[in-house]
């Protein structure tokens, strides 16, 4: 058993059985100094079971050889090889090219750092996808810390390894399982209003509104991506939006809720009720809670004028459309694509009888995207041939004429949620041309 030190420095490859230690290494070794190859043999045969493990000094060595290895032919006649960075005994599962964990970074940097100057000082070890510095929620300032995530996992690992130390840079790992994949619960005070598990409850405790407990800060969950541009714009239609924020996790990556703070309760109780349970887009209700803004409000008079002043604004909103000057209009026309990825403009789809040279396997959460949504999103990378959805079944086909613009729609797409549907993008198995069954049509 070869150990994992530095962390992600050891591949796990499933490869031929009949390849061995010796042509492991010798085509690995480009990448790196080799310090172990071990290829796994069965107890009894003492044949290959078709799996090893390669372990390099660097982890950035180990990620550039996967990058570069993995779907590669070692030997004419075998089946193309997969590498993964190899994790703990202990863990279930392998990380792949596509992991996101293994392209983002956590660093700490002087408070007077800007994000253009965090992705100025990151960018030499390779291409940036996005920085971003952690601030405080309510004054907006600095806390010293940052994300920066890269396109590739070697460019990340590269950053970790030459980067000063004074920046202390390290993966930025999920604080626990349970945040990542639960993206709701129940309210302590209501069971039946869901709030982001996320929302750290001692900053953020939910209020029971109907207890007369109105504050002047809310917070927005939706299950759709949507941007801090997308929901400023929804809550500045009411006066006195003095903050917006789009909360996010440890990666940097939207939370799926945002905190909002009004100058003054009216305007908070007002939007609380017009936008709790508003569609936006289409299809995504989102759900508004008041949260605890700081002020007392438990001494008798503070409450009687916080009931007052809900009250007048209650009346206000429940009687009817006359009385309200506020108008939804401008989110009413929401554009047809919603996601967070900066997608290119639109390109011409490729000719129907083009030759397909690389098709992309697509797995959607919860449910397919309709043919025309997809078709918008994947023609932008150039040379798309066609969409296939297979029926019944939560899965597609993206057939293109050009490999390097369906590995660039891959890369772009994995892992990223458009019109609230989260899409896992790979490279599909390629057809058996030496089969003699009907050939397939999509």
């Amino acid at each position: 058993y070869i150990d994992n030190d530095p962390p992600n420095s050891r591949l796990f490859v499933v490869t031929s059985r009949s390849i061995t230690e010796d042509e492991l290494r010798d085509r690995f070794s480009d990448f790196g100094d080799i310090q172990g190859v071990w290829v796994v043999k069965d107890k009894q045969t003492k044949e290959s079971k078709g799996i090893a493990y390669v372990k390099f000094a660097r982890s950035s060595q180990a990620c550039l050889a996967m990058e570069e290895m993995h779907g590669k032919v070692l030997m004419d006649g075998t089946k193309p090889i997969k590498v993964f960075i190899a994790q703990s005994r202990s863990s279930a599962t392998h990380r792949d090219v596509e992991d996101e964990q293994l392209t983002r970074i956590f660093v700490m940097i002087p408070k007077s750092f800007s994000e253009e100057d965090l992705k100025n000082t990151f960018k030499e070890y390779g291409d940036i996808e996005y920085c971003v510095i952690i601030k405080n929620k309510f004054t907006g300032e600095s806390k010293g810390l940052g994300y920066v995530r890269y396109y590739k996992p070697s460019e990340a690992a590269l950053a970790i390894e030459l980067c000063d130390k004074a920046y202390r840079a390290i993966l930025a790992e999920p604080r626990t399982k349970a945040s990542s994949t639960e993206e709701y619960k129940s309210s302590p005070t209501d069971p039946g209003i869901p709030v982001p598990s996320t929302a750290d409850p001692g900053s953020f405790p939910v209020v029971d509104y109907r207890s007369g407990d109105f504050t002047r800060c809310l917070m927005m969950s939706t299950r759709a991506g949507l941007t801090q541009e997308q929901i400023f714009a929804l809550f500045d239609i009411i006066p006195g939006m003095e903050y917006c924020e789009l909360q996010r996790d440890s990666y940097g990556m939207s939370k799926g809720h945002a905190l909002i703070r009004y100058s003054n309760l009216g305007s908070a109780v007002y939007a609380k009720e017009k936008l709790n349970g508003f569609e936006y887009p289409p299809g995504n209700r989102l759900v508004v809670n008041f949260i605890d803004d700081g002020e007392d409000r438990s001494s008798p008079v503070g409450r009687m004028a916080t009931q007052f002043v809900a009250a007048q604004m209650m009346a206000a909103v429940w009687n009817g459309p006359s009385t309200s000057q506020v108008s939804f209009s401008s989110v009413s026309t929401v554009p047809r694509i919603q996601t967070d990825v900066n997608l290119p403009p639109l390109k011409k789809l490729a000719p129907p009888d083009s030759k397909a040279k690389e098709r992309l396997f697509v797995v959607f959460s919860p449910s397919p995207l309709p043919p025309d949504v997809l078709e918008d999103v994947f023609c932008r990378f150039g040379s798309l041939i066609e969409v296939h959805l297979v029926p019944g079944r939560k899965v597609g086909y993206m057939k293109y004429a050009d490999k390097q613009c369906a590995d660039e729609a891959m890369a772009a797409l994995h892992g990223r949620v458009v019109n609230g549907v989260k899409m896992k993008v790979m490279l599909a198995d390629p057809p058996r041309e030496e089969s003699h069954k009907r050939p397939r049509t999509y």
